[in-house]
């Protein structure tokens, strides 16, 4: 099923129930008011839902109205965890050979991640508001994954039972603050603004045989200022599945549900899929010239990031974003 939570004014937003082709939605009030509230009683809940879910792709709900993404919050507007890795090594790899760096081999071994702030999250079309350009304001493309409660020390087979839901994300990054963030060896802070969330939030079936292993083999669009600059194969190249990164987060702590695993940077290593990022971009023009020559977003600039389904039709909705100014 597809669910997304509407804008009423609170804090946590308002359950709906969306159809298949997204042209359609439902109230889900009198069955869960809120994401959370499914997500802490998913076995009595879900499959009301998916009832609802059925009766309105049949044409048959009858207070179904036309769905909206910009009446959208994030699927779970705020979330007691998220954690975002850095799956796809291609990632780690490019950047770090554009500085001259080697990727240290534990990084094949174990996944390398961090903690984001997670009490405030940005919709799919709300605007990205910074202070200052001079931040190097970037995009990243990415997929995460909603989790039930897991246990600490959880097995990455046993992780993936817990997958309850799929979304899109925009992890904005402000590049430019990260170095002496890092420098100072206790990980990002400021350098991680609020994140973003595709509209729809999928259940796993929806996938069908997209869903693999731990993997969606699908291929996420990213278009910045209305040009697409990346196409990535999400599945063949993430080094570490869904699975294996929750059962790292779990390895010595538990997880509620409701908490957010994010797959890092989607990335290839055929350059002609284009980039998720732009600080990859900036890898490239390096490796291949010395330099970077593109330049990180500027106000007014938007970002658009989609993931169609083996049908051909969206499945989570689009991030619809523009980067504006706001005070320091």
């Amino acid at each position: 099923m597809k669910l997304a939570t509407l804008k009423d004014g609170s804090r946590d937003g308002q359950l709906v129930v969306v159809s298949r082709d997204l042209t359609q939605a439902h109230h889900a009030t009198g069955i869960a008011g809120t994401m959370q509230h499914l997500l802490d009683d998913w076995n009595f809940i879900s499959p009301q839902l998916e009832d609802l879910y059925a009766t309105l792709n049949d044409g048959k709900a009858r207070h179904a109205f036309a769905f909206d993404p910009r009446q959208c919050t994030a699927p779970l507007p705020r979330a007691f965890q998220w954690v975002d890795g850095s799956a796809y090594l291609n990632h780690v790899e490019l950047v770090r050979k554009a500085r001259g760096a080697e990727v240290p081999a534990s990084f094949y071994e174990d996944p390398l991640m961090y903690q984001g702030g997670s009490d405030d999250f940005l919709g799919p079309t709300d605007d990205a508001v910074f202070a200052s350009t001079d931040w190097g304001i970037d995009f990243e493309s990415e997929v995460a994954v909603v989790t039930g409660d897991v246990p600490m020390g959880t097995s990455p087979d046993s992780a993936l039972d817990s997958v309850r839901l799929l979304m899109l994300v925009n992890d904005w990054s402000l590049r430019n603050l990260i170095p002496a963030e890092l420098a100072k060896g206790f990980g990002f802070l400021q350098a991680k603004p609020a994140t973003a969330f595709g509209p729809v939030a999928v259940t796993p079936d929806e996938l069908g045989d997209a869903w693999q292993g731990g993997r969606v083999h699908l291929t996420l669009e990213s278009r910045w200022n209305g040009r697409s600059v990346g196409r990535t194969e999400a599945g063949p190249e993430m080094n570490f599945h869904f699975g294996q990164l929750i059962a790292h987060v779990a390895r010595t702590r538990r997880l509620r549900a409701g908490s957010i695993v994010g797959s890092g940077t989607v990335s290839n290593q055929d350059w002609g899929h284009g980039y998720s990022c732009i600080a990859e971009r900036r890898a490239m023009e390096t490796i291949e010239s010395g330099a970077p020559r593109t330049a990180f977003m500027q106000f007014g600039d938007t970002i658009r990031i989609e993931m169609l389904g083996r049908d051909g039709l969206s499945l989570f909705g689009a991030i619809e974003q523009r980067v504006a100014t706001g005070a320091a």
